[in-house]
């Protein structure tokens, strides 16, 4: 599965790449016919606590699987979208 991250107005540093694409890719084993994965992360209000947003749009035939997360770093924000989307994936496989 082809994974695109997409930073607002800053650059990722390669230690939180690897992280996404590791998170992400568990994703890819769930699902056989996923087409790509687009993660799109932005900071809120830089002064403040809980700012870093993270958005997954996950590929698959038929519709897109979205979710976003908020959370004080980009990490954690990107495991709840992971943990959000495995969930949604369970309810796209079954119906």
């Amino acid at each position: 599965m082809n994974t695109t991250i997409n930073a607002v107005k800053f650059r990722t540093d390669e230690k939180l790449e690897k992280f996404i694409h590791d998170k992400v890719g568990k994703l890819d084993r769930m699902i056989d016919n996923a087409v790509g994965c687009e993660v799109t992360l932005k900071v809120d209000k830089p002064e403040s606590d809980n700012n870093k947003i993270a958005d997954i749009r996950l590929n698959v035939p038929g519709k897109d699987l979205f979710v976003t997360k908020q959370a004080d770093t980009f990490e954690q924000a990107v495991a709840d979208c992971v943990d959000t989307l495995k969930v949604q994936i369970e309810k796209y496989k079954n119906a």
